[in-house]
């Protein structure tokens, strides 16, 4: 092997940093000249066959890891070099790119000297990361810091989330992407509800570079909320969160790989893309909201706050949940079977100098008479539907169990001040909005991109922007039109279907006061006491692995 600092590559496009001649490690007849440039891995087979069909060009982009190692022979005196990437394919059966793995590893044996030999592949390893560490794509975001390597993270898995295949999934897929790419891991399976969040309240987190967790979007609200709940917040908010699906919805997950720029993946693709951009080791700031009940002080978001139609389909399907994503597609069509319309008061902040369609400046008149369940008023814009006048038994229990829950965290929680709330039982100022309608199919507050993995809803929202993206669908809407608007919602085209019930505005903080007397709410998918309830977004609160 040779050191070349300024030497042009066979493309002539960058210079050649190292260059050695080595065998396959699995078919030591094949000999094959490896270049390092400053972005690529360049593998040429020495044949007399042309030399494009025998060229394979590996971007260090793609590059999770690369390891020296010596062969268990002890008469062998080669040592091996193996390389890890995960490039973006095309995929053989459906349309389409994802990420799939390929393993360089090559046998060199120049020396007789097994030590040499052991230098010399060291060599290439340590040069192999360095550069790739280098490498970011054009659709990576500003990160403020970075993974040391090797690193110290625990690791959550939630053996129930989803179709309780998470642990299978880690062992078929995460397991060995981490191990590829130097990540010392402790594995922690939770036990029950909650589990997650009493581990990190308690961890000591300087032991730790990260925490991921692998489970659905509850098992991280947990862990966010744990850590505001410490005495040492402000510190402990900053530790590096990972995300690797392993449940239904999956919805950080999938925002997470659209800000990386690359196309839709679900399932196991998703699982590999988030385990390729959490060894890449890349930290982003989060943006954070706080929520406030009216029993209880507050709690923290990263998803999202539903009230409607949304938080109906996610919670009543909860009994569909062996069968995974599915359960949204059956629990979309038994709501829209039986419309709901929820009669209450939206107002928001702007974050920008316009205002939504529908909406005026809030003047402080005390607000209507709640409607009965069942009695829509005689000048109500919405024909064939019903007022909610019930719920699930199943979303009922899971509601008193959180809101039991989010009274006792809650209570003790320190965290960052919220300078734009008043309490809920006082007026808002007046630079606020107030929604002229009242009747509403649903509200929904997102900070992410992604709702679930086929749900784009917020196409232009980053991790950090400080902003809520508010959406609501008026009461009016046909079913058909509901089915057609959540259907180009999987890409991202909902916003430019010209809906005259849909708004969209981005605000910095919101308040909504349900007057119906039933239903749900949701926050990141959680139930949360029903009832008034306000949030305010924290800018880069908390930080993100990104990739």
């Amino acid at each position: 092997m040779n050191d070349r600092s300024a030497e042009p590559d066979g493309a002539g496009t960058a210079p050649v940093t190292l260059y050695g001649e080595f065998t396959l490690a699995g078919a030591r007849k094949v000999r094959c000249a490896v270049s390092l440039t400053g972005k690529e891995l360049i593998v040429q087979r020495l044949t007399s066959s042309p030399v494009e069909r025998n060229k394979l060009v590996l971007s260090l982009q793609d590059c999770v890891g690369c390891r020296a190692y010596r062969s268990s022979d002890s008469l062998d005196p080669a040592s091996y070099l193996a390389a890890y990437f995960y490039p973006l394919k095309r995929r053989w059966v459906s349309s389409g790119v994802s990420r799939q793995r390929v393993e360089q590893c090559f046998r060199l044996a120049e020396l007789q000297d097994r030590r040499a030999n052991q230098e010399e592949a060291e060599k290439w390893a340590r040069a192999v990361r360095e550069r790739s560490a280098r490498q970011r794509y054009p659709g990576d975001g500003p990160c403020v810091s970075e993974l040391p390597r090797p690193c110290r993270i625990m690791l959550l898995v939630n053996p129930q989330s989803g179709k309780g295949q998470a642990l299978a999934l880690y062992n078929s897929h995460v397991q060995r992407m981490l191990s590829e790419a130097g990540v010392l891991h402790t594995l922690v399976i939770t036990e029950r509800q909650n589990h997650a969040r009493e581990l990190v309240r308690e961890t000591d987190l300087s032991q730790l570079d990260a925490v991921v967790i692998m489970s659905g979007d509850g098992l991280l609200y947990e862990v966010i909320n744990g850590l505001l709940e410490r005495p040492d917040w402000e510190e402990a908010v900053r530790t590096p969160l990972g995300v690797l699906p392993g449940g239904s919805g999956n919805a950080l997950a999938a925002s997470i790989h659209h800000y990386s720029g690359a196309s839709l993946v679900s399932s196991e693709e998703l699982l590999v893309s988030c385990g390729f951009l959490l060894c890449k080791g890349l930290v982003s700031r989060m943006d954070l909201v706080s929520i406030h009940l009216s029993s209880s002080p507050r709690l923290f978001s990263f998803l999202s706050l539903a009230w409607g139609f949304v938080a109906d389909v996610d919670i009543e399907s909860e009994k569909y949940r062996h069968i995974g994503a599915v359960r949204f597609t059956i629990g979309t069509l038994v709501r829209l079977a039986s419309l709901r319309v929820y009669r209450g008061r939206l107002s928001y902040l702007p974050a920008g100098e316009g205002c939504a369609r529908g909406a005026v400046k809030l003047r402080h008149n005390p607000p209507p008479p709640p409607v009965g369940p069942g009695c829509p008023s005689r000048d109500s814009p919405c024909q064939n539907t019903l007022y909610n006048s019930c719920h699930s038994n199943n979303s009922l229990s899971a509601r008193r169990t959180e809101s039991v829950s989010s009274r006792s965290a809650s209570s003790s929680l320190p965290g960052p001040s919220d300078s734009l709330l008043l309490p809920l039982d006082q007026p808002l100022p007046s630079d606020w909005v107030v929604v002229q309608e009242e009747d509403f199919v649903l509200i929904l507050a997102m900070y992410q991109s992604h709702l679930a993995e086929d749900m784009l809803v917020a196409p232009d929202a980053t991790l950090d922007d400080g902003t809520i993206h508010l959406f609501y669908i008026r009461a009016g809407i046909s079913r058909i039109a509901l089915l057609r608007l959540l259907l180009a919602m999987e890409k991202g085209a909902h916003l430019a279907t010209n809906c005259q019930h849909l708004v969209h505005t981005k605000v910095r903080a919101l308040r909504l006061e349900p007057y119906s007397p039933k239903g749900i709410i949701t926050v990141d998918g959680e139930v949360v006491e029903y009832g008034p309830v306000q949030a305010e977004v924290h800018r880069g609160l908390a930080r993100l692995i990104s990739g």
